[in-house]
């Protein structure tokens, strides 16, 4: 990561959101989460198990949680990501969980809010597997210079994990709370579904890891 004085995070409350987010907490004189709620069906979730990450690793010079707000009902329509129909399950590929805009929704917003507070970095905790292209290295080397000339502020939008995979980054945030973090897109009230396209990463990544799983599933 760049040695700045501040960094903004966007978090989800997800495994690697979680792990960055403390890891630039240790490096940054002033850290920033920012959670972006666009109306999706598992953000409740999302947000209670954050809430409690946040709880967990207090006092490490870490701003209170910013929500921002940013809608997209009237785009996603008849998505399964706002309930609609039925979420892709466990043995579904990457591709399945798809949401067009993904990276871009969910750092403008945030970008002004850095330019705005004059924090000079926005991370995201996208990973290597990821194979859309709003999480390819090229992107947000020409998304933040598109940021920069818009804003007129000098911010860069990094994803330090974009080589890692994510039993990678649950073995350097293993001495972290990572069964507070939250991975699944189909939740049974606050709890994991287990049965999900999520689900299933994250039980795979913990295994691969070789670090113990403590999350609780609905479903085994």
């Amino acid at each position: 990561m760049p040695n700045k004085s501040a960094i903004g995070v966007l978090v989800s409350g997800g495994l690697d959101s979680a792990v960055l987010l403390a890891e630039s907490a240790a490096r940054y004189r002033e850290t920033w989460p920012i959670y972006v709620r666009q109306g999706l069906v598992w953000e409740n979730a999302e947000l209670f198990w954050l809430r409690k990450f946040l709880r967990q690793i207090a006092g490490r010079k870490i701003h209170p949680l910013k929500i921002l707000i940013c809608p997209m009902k009237d785009l996603y329509e008849n998505h399964w990501s706002i309930g609609r129909r039925s979420v892709p399950g466990a043995r579904t590929k990457d591709e399945a969980v798809y949401l067009p805009g993904r990276n871009l929704i969910l750092s403008l917003k945030p970008a002004i809010f850095a330019a705005m507070h004059k924090i000079p970095v926005l991370a995201l905790g996208s990973l290597a597997q990821n194979p859309f292209a709003d999480a390819d290295p090229a992107f947000f080397s020409q998304w933040s210079a598109a940021l920069r000339s818009g804003l007129g502020s000098e911010i860069e939008v990094i994803a330090p994990y974009r080589q890692q995979s994510k039993s990678k980054v649950i073995k350097a945030g293993r001495a972290w709370p990572l069964h507070l973090s939250f991975s699944c897109i189909d939740p049974k009230g606050m709890t994991h579904c287990g049965r999900c396209n999520k689900c299933a990463e994250r039980r795979r990544a913990f295994k691969a890891a070789r670090v113990e799983d403590k999350t609780t599933y609905a479903s085994n």
